[in-house]
């Protein structure tokens, strides 16, 4: 009897293996400031630094919401809890 390994097509980017893009939001509220937001953003989130941690705190007081961070879900659900536990209103993880 032999055995043989079947190779399978790769549905997904190298490295995809934990679903793909999860999408990380912040919501907008009535407690946080502009300050507490950009600076939670830029402590958390790899690459986002204060500067562009107050464009994104704009963008969620503009527009309700904002994806501040994209990647797979392993990553997405450590940044989510940082960002909770830094008293930011958090919209449930999802993936795109």
């Amino acid at each position: 009897m032999s055995s043989q390994t079947i190779e399978k097509p790769r549905t997904g980017p190298p490295g995809g293996g934990l679903g793909g893009q999860w999408r990380v939001i912040v919501r907008n509220d009535d407690h946080n400031t502009f300050d507490g937001v950009a600076l939670a953003l830029a402590r958390f989130i790899p690459g986002i630094s204060v500067d562009r941690g107050y464009r994104i705190a704009d963008q969620i007081h503009r527009s309700g919401q904002a994806i501040v961070w994209s990647g797979h879900q392993e990553a997405a659900e450590l940044y989510w809890d940082q960002l909770q536990g830094a008293g930011l209103t958090m919209a449930p993880l999802e993936q795109g």
